[in-house]
């Protein structure tokens, strides 16, 4: 095997560096320490310190022409010139001052060479010696052990009876389904080694964030009762190349030495992202990402030892990491639907004391879209909620309006619109739920208000599906775009004009326009052409158009055009309908927060409200 050889560059720089700074020290640096110790003093003080018995020692220099003297009762050094005077001798033995001439005895060459020179290179040397060989150790992957550098520092949770089982992550039956063999797996291998199958070595659960993966993680480890093996992806990413590496080493020795267990890396994305294509390949992360691949290659069949991953952007992991033989399943832990958000309210309505007469369902159906962890703050924001009002259990009301909190944020108590701004507001919401309401494909409205919220918004319309909505029609979208027009369509309607409240509807209506397009093909002009590549679909879609610059220009005006027929059609709502929407928009006015069932009262006049009442 060839010899290792060491950096002589870098070291040799090191030996310069500190060759300058030793020199320096004891050229400039010493000598000034020393010499800012001294203080100076007038020769006429001394005189008159020394007649007065005030001086404890006193050293005439005749080399450097300075007296050095200490006063009684302190340590300090004070310093003056040496002066022509006969009498100086006289007056310190009078005064009883212990006095003496400067006494020149060099000191030994060698000894200060020694202690100056040699003593100080050689223990920077011995320092930089160390360096080297702890530099090199981790160059190589190997010592950093000694130090913690390569420890993979895993969060280990052994066997438990109270750990988190499957009971406990509502929501995700399909999910819950896909692990279920690996627990069955871990409590009897030989069932499947018996037939001749083979468990996947890793299993990639994929979705976006707050959707409960890492809980889903622990609830296979807490059902099938083994050790589990938790580190996020970031911790593997170190400034040193090599350490990654080792960590990487360090965790599946340990998850080894402890089989059966789980290995769980949570936003493994951090490490395991696509390798570019240059050449360099002395990456950290990619050498880390090398690694890991290596290590789950290395297992043999039925080890015992289940990786799980996590990760909200599965389309940027490298092919080798996701390929089969190292994570062979993806199982998407996707928002939960209807049924899904129901049982997950009822999950952490029992942490808290809550009215056991609470409509769970229409709860759910109002926070639609609400992934687990959100659905787990609207139950706490509830609880708060009733402590605040002092009550000492949680209500359906709270539920509820904690959901607006998540929504639009806290009502603004201190904000004051005024008269007029108040009359916009008003007709504004009520031209969004007017439109919704007289449209056939709709969802109902369920609350308008006009009371300001901290996330910006002066009021707002909430509308609420009745059940599970997985596909919308051309014809629903285009509603929807209708919908989100009502507001500035009754402004321009009453008002003769417009406000700035409608930009989130504006930027809301263009974006569905454009995907109606781009991305859906319900354009005749384009048919059924992919216009638009969408990325990061867990993290909000971050979009592109793939098209020549003609086609985005075509694509620009069949937007617009869309938005505006959508736009005629909504003030042709209501303009058909204005005496309703005055009726609305003067009761809203005076109450500030009506309920869907107010509203379609109203509308479909049932019932003469008051604005008095």
């Amino acid at each position: 095997m060839d010899n290792i050889k060491m950096p002589k560059k870098p070291i040799l720089v090191y030996y310069l560096v500190i060759f300058f700074i030793i020199f320096v020290a004891n050229a400039f640096i010493k000598p000034m320490i020393l010499e800012n110790k001294i203080e100076e003093m007038d020769y006429s003080t001394f005189i008159t310190m020394t007649e007065q018995q005030e001086i404890d020692k006193v050293e005439i220099q005749q080399s450097q022409e300075r007296i050095l003297f200490t006063k009684k009762g302190s340590g300090k050094i004070y310093k003056t010139a040496i002066m022509n005077d006969n009498m100086l001798v006289e007056r310190l033995h009078k005064a009883g001052t212990d006095f003496t001439a400067e006494i020149n005895e060099p000191m030994n060459p060698i000894l200060r060479i020694l202690t100056s020179w040699v003593l100080p290179i050689f223990i920077f040397i011995m320092i930089g010696q160390w360096m080297n060989r702890r530099m090199m150790q981790n160059q190589m992957g190997g010592g950093s052990m000694q130090f913690g550098l390569g420890k993979s520092n895993a969060k280990v949770y052994v066997k438990a009876t109270n750990g988190i089982k499957f009971a406990d992550v509502a929501g995700e039956e399909e999910a819950k389904e896909g692990l279920m063999e690996v627990v069955e797996y871990l409590h009897n291998p030989a069932k499947y080694s018996d037939i001749g199958a083979k468990m996947p070595k890793g299993i990639l659960l994929v979705g976006p964030p707050g959707t409960g993966k890492t809980m889903m993680a622990k609830a296979v480890a807490g059902e099938a009762n083994v050790p589990f093996f938790s580190i996020s992806g970031s911790e593997f990413v170190e400034m040193f190349v090599g350490i990654g590496a080792a960590k990487v080493r360090d965790l599946f020795k340990q998850a080894k030495e402890k089989f059966p267990c789980i290995i769980f890396i949570d936003e493994i994305d951090a490490i395991g992202k696509k390798r570019g294509g240059n050449f360099a390949g002395n990456d950290e992360r990619e050498q880390t990402l090398n690694q890991l691949l290596t290590e789950m290659d290395g297992f043999e069949d039925n080890t015992g030892v289940i990786i799980l991953a996590a990760t909200n952007r599965p389309e940027s992991l490298d092919p080798a990491l996701t390929r089969p033989g190292r994570f062979d399943r993806q199982v998407p832990v996707s928002l939960p639907d209807l049924q899904g958000r129901i049982a997950i309210l009822k999950v952490h309505a029992q942490k808290i004391k809550a009215d056991p007469n609470i409509d769970y369902g229409k709860v759910a159906r109002m926070a639609s879209g609400a992934s687990g962890a959100e659905l787990a703050n609207i139950v706490n924001e509830a609880a708060l909620r009733a402590v605040r009002e002092g009550r000492t259990f949680a209500t359906e009301k709270d539920m509820e309006a904690s959901i607006e909190v998540v929504i639009a944020g806290y009502e603004k108590k201190n904000a004051i619109l005024s008269d007029n701004e108040k009359w916009v507001v008003a007709y504004h919401e009520i031209g969004h739920a007017l439109v919704a309401a007289l449209q056939t494909h709709s969802a109902p409205v369920q609350k308008i208000t006009i009371i300001p919220r901290t996330s910006g918004a002066l009021g707002y319309t909430m509308q609420v599906e009745e059940g599970n909505h997985y596909l919308m029609t051309k014809e629903e979208m285009a509603n929807r775009i209708a919908t989100l027009t009502g507001g500035r369509s009754a402004e321009e309607i009453v008002f003769q004009t417009a406000t700035s409240g409608a930009s989130d509807d504006i930027q809301k209506a263009t974006r569905l326009a454009k995907a109606m397009i781009t991305r859906y093909g319900m354009s005749e002009e384009f048919d059924m052409v992919a216009l638009e590549n969408v990325t990061n679909q867990y993290l909000g879609g971050d979009t592109s158009l793939v098209c020549s610059p003609e086609t985005q220009t075509r694509i620009d005006r069949a937007v617009t055009e869309l938005v505006r027929v959508q736009h005629e059609k909504a003030r042709a709502i209501l303009t058909e309908n204005r005496a309703k929407l005055d009726e609305l928009a003067r009761y809203l006015y005076e109450k500030e927060t009506i309920t869907g069932e107010e509203f379609m009262e109203i509308l479909e006049g049932k019932e003469e409200k008051s604005v008095t009442e």
